[in-house]
């Protein structure tokens, strides 16, 4: 009893006894925080050499200048879809994983990303979103895909030398042949290194009585006759060909493997003879990542693959803070594992799922070396976010810093809601 009465006469340590120990850290959070905070403030009133005071007429033209306006409208996809795909991706993985041996293995390889810098990241899905598919490691799978349902012509970019007409549907023959002639289509803009290796030394067809008979080669014209086989020069096989009468397609033939092809039982009626462009089709590329409609895309699915080991390791700490006898006791009555997902597990992860996401939108706010390095300077305007937008109008080309600095403080408050929000759900914690 006199021991507790001399515990509660104690007196108390006194607040003013911290002050040495916290006065280094608020110079230090004065120094880095508040003064660049006040004179980016000050700073946003005055023009580019900051000697002339201009009032709002910074964040006037901030509001009407179409490249911010462009940045708002990407911050603004940004923050609505880049957010709640981790967060999502992440609860779905944390849970998924909470049961397996490997969770902890499956979770440090998530989360390997995070340990590279941002601008680093950058450069390595700015080389796997390449457009040709011997560098981007997408359009190489695309193009393997393609091409396993859907091969490649065996001819692109060839054409013939003359006397026919490219359309849509290929290239179609200026005179008409009927029955009994012979057609000659020497081809050019192709490559003699490339012609398949089954391929014979071009001769000129015989004519045939009742049959439309003809010859495709490669008229390569090095030393020889230009439209005329010369001894060196190949057949060209496997191109279909079509005879074509009145619009209608009414005999097809594919050429041997000396270029030689036949049309047998043909009226004797005119017809014109197309070569199908599926025969000169150039390869299946894949897709132009990094042009400026998918420009935005590829950065933020990047951003999801940085981020989204950051989102596991919180809502699995999460997870394991959850009462284990809730979950049975809904196993026991009779709920489904979706069940127990979404009525049990979701509701006691709120709050921390809100912590999450609350902290991937500050991030998600100040994007800038993604945005920077992933997107061409071609298409940079089109995936301009503010934070990029800010730099570029203070240190680039201008080098106007009021404006830059009215940006600076636009982008302020626009992560200050976010920042009071999660230091007022941490304090509600605490107490």
């Amino acid at each position: 009893m006199k021991l507790r009465q001399s515990v509660d006469a104690a007196p108390g340590r006194s607040p003013r006894q911290a002050i040495p120990f916290l006065l280094p850290a608020l110079v230090v959070l004065a120094a880095l925080v508040l003064y660049p905070l006040v004179f980016s403030l000050i700073r946003s009133f005055f023009d580019a050499g900051g000697d002339e005071f201009v009032g709002l007429r910074n964040y006037v033209d901030t509001f009407t200048d179409p490249r911010t306006l462009t940045a708002f409208r990407n911050n603004v996809i940004w923050v609505v879809v880049a957010p709640a795909a981790v967060t999502g991706i992440g609860l779905v993985l944390a849970v998924l994983t909470e049961r397996i041996r490997w969770a902890t293995a499956f979770r440090l390889v998530l989360f390997m990303p995070m340990a590279i810098s941002l601008f680093a990241s950058g450069i390595i899905f700015r080389l796997v979103y390449e457009e040709a598919p011997e560098q981007g490691v997408v359009n190489a799978a695309l193009v393997g895909v393609h091409d396993l349902f859907s091969p490649s012509s065996q001819y692109p970019g060839a054409r013939p030398r003359d006397g026919y007409t490219r359309t849509e549907e290929g290239y179609v023959a200026t005179a008409p042949s009927r029955a009994g002639d012979t057609v000659m289509v020497p081809l050019t803009g192709f490559s003699p290194q490339e012609v398949p290796a089954r391929a014979l030394p071009a001769s000129q067809p015989a004519t045939g009585n009742g049959e439309l008979r003809g010859l495709v080669w490669l008229d390569v014209s090095v030393g020889g006759n230009a439209g005329k086989v010369d001894p060196i020069e190949r057949g060209l096989p496997g191109i279909g060909l079509e005879a074509v009468r009145d619009g209608k397609v009414v005999a097809r033939t594919t050429t041997g493997d000396d270029g030689r092809f036949t049309f047998p039982d043909l009226a004797s009626d005119e017809v014109v003879v197309r070569l199908p462009a599926s025969n000169f089709a150039l390869p299946f590329r894949g897709l132009t990542w990094l042009g400026p409609s998918l420009i935005t895309p590829v950065i933020i699915s990047s951003w999801i693959w940085i981020m989204t080991g950051f989102a596991i390791t919180f809502i699995a700490a999460g997870l394991s803070a959850i009462p284990r006898d809730a979950l049975e006791a809904a196993r026991v009555d009779g709920a489904t594992e979706w069940q127990v997902f979404r009525r049990v597990t979701i509701p006691l992860l709120s709050p921390v799922l809100l912590v999450v996401f609350v902290t991937l939108v500050i991030n998600v706010l100040k994007i800038f070396e993604l945005v920077f390095v992933i997107a061409p300077g071609s298409v940079q305007s089109e995936a301009n976010v503010l934070a990029l937008q800010m730099w570029q109008v203070s240190f680039g080309t201008g080098g106007d810093q009021g404006a830059g600095s009215a940006l600076a403080v636009i982008l302020f408050l626009l992560v200050a809601p976010a920042m009071l929000f999660n230091i007022r759900r941490f304090r509600r914690e605490r107490s």
